[in-house]
């Protein structure tokens, strides 16, 4: 039978993610539209979104943050592309886009001393074979895979090269150790629900040195540049942005931000986000076809919730009817209109991904999974 309640939101994508509880269109009617980006007016909502941002995530005060060109991605090879070279790199991927920085360092940049260190989805590399003299390149949550390291105690204080963290599902949602990491990026459009094309940097006082201090071997595109001369551009962190921002996007920044304060910041987002977890979990430990990719309880995800089918009518498929059996058990959950977007990634096993970062509501997640019972029965039944 159709369960009878439905989510009131059904929106548990994995970017772009959920806006927050309440949003609407009229979140945006002070933003600072028809003006000029470097205006006084422009100026200040643009340091506003990085002053906000220092103040929830708990960013140490000598570290830098600024406001980048394409998102996430823009952010991470803007690092690799100015900051790999001196050192040898070590470069780890468990999932898609860990995967991705990998190829873009061996096969673009083309660094002759790289190493990757590699797993399969649903496990971690060997971390303890991370050589810290190197600069390290890694996924603090591994997005597609929906494992994510457990904590930063893996990465040494006295380290001599630098730790590199694409963090963009895992800022706002996990605790950061910032003593730990040396550039840290993220996009708008995770944990906070916010839109797209606009990406965030941090940077430590030691990434900062090797800017000023290193001059990359290959051309280095503007969007790319953070130095003049030998010198950081100081003001690409006081929201001076390299191109032009959607100012519309800031606004909507600053209210996601807003919404973070309101809820008590960093500890108000991690209840919201382990309690959507927690309902997860219990869900899946009462359920015996269905399992969570990463195989060890520390390392799942607890806002990209990946999930594989585990009976043995499913692991009995040809891998073509499997792909096709979870795609068809999300299409029923979409065309109920209870659940949207929420396949397994292309480059993933086949089965689900839930979204639970801090603007979803634990009461749409408990809503949502018995309607899951229900597509997948419809399914295997069929």
């Amino acid at each position: 039978m159709k369960p009878n309640r439905r989510p009131s939101c059904a929106h548990f994508s994995s970017g772009p993610c959920a806006k927050r509880p309440g949003w609407s269109l009229a979140a945006l009617e002070a933003a600072v539209i028809g003006r000029s980006h470097r205006s006084k007016l422009g100026k200040a909502r643009l340091q506003e979104v990085i002053e906000r941002s220092r103040r929830v995530l708990g960013v140490p005060a000598d570290y830098r943050i600024g406001i980048v060109p394409a998102s996430d991605t823009g952010a991470v090879e803007m690092a690799l592309w100015s900051l790999l070279g001196p050192r040898p790199v070590d470069l780890l991927a468990w999932e898609s886009f860990g995967e991705g920085w990998v190829g873009d360092v061996l096969k673009q940049l083309k660094l002759p001393h790289a190493r990757r260190l590699a797993a399969r989805y649903g496990q971690l590399p060997d971390l303890g074979a991370v050589d810290f003299d190197h600069d390290v390149v890694f996924t603090w949550n591994g997005t597609t895979s929906g494992v994510r390291v457990p904590d930063g105690d893996w990465v040494p204080d006295g380290r001599a090269g630098l730790a590199i963290c694409d963090a963009t599902s895992a800022a706002f949602a996990m605790d950061l150790p910032w003593a730990k990491l040396d550039v840290v990026t993220w996009s708008w459009q995770k944990v906070l629900g916010g839109e797209a094309a606009h990406g965030m940097i941090v940077l430590s006082a030691r990434a900062v040195e090797r800017l000023e201090s290193y001059v990359p071997p290959w051309p280095l595109p503007k969007i790319f540049r953070m130095t003049a001369g030998d010198k950081l551009i100081e003001g690409l962190f006081e929201g001076e942005t390299i191109n032009t921002p959607s100012m519309l996007a800031v606004e909507d920044a600053v209210d996601g931000l807003k919404w973070a304060e309101s809820i008590g910041g960093m500890d108000g987002l991690l209840a919201r986000t382990r309690a959507n977890f927690a309902a997860i979990d219990r869900w899946v430990a009462a359920t015996p076809w269905i399992r969570f990719l990463a195989e060890r309880p520390e390392t799942r995800s607890t806002t990209s919730v990946c999930l594989v089918f585990a009976d043995d009518w499913f692991r009995g498929l040809a891998p073509d009817a499997q792909a096709k059996a979870a795609k068809d058990v999300a299409a029923k959950l979409e065309a109920e209109g209870v659940a949207f977007d929420i396949g397994s990634y292309r480059d993933a096993p086949p089965g689900l991904r839930i979204w639970a970062g801090a603007t979803v509501e634990t009461a749409d997640i408990e809503a949502l999974l018995p309607w899951i019972d229900w597509a997948y029965a419809e399914v295997r039944g069929a």
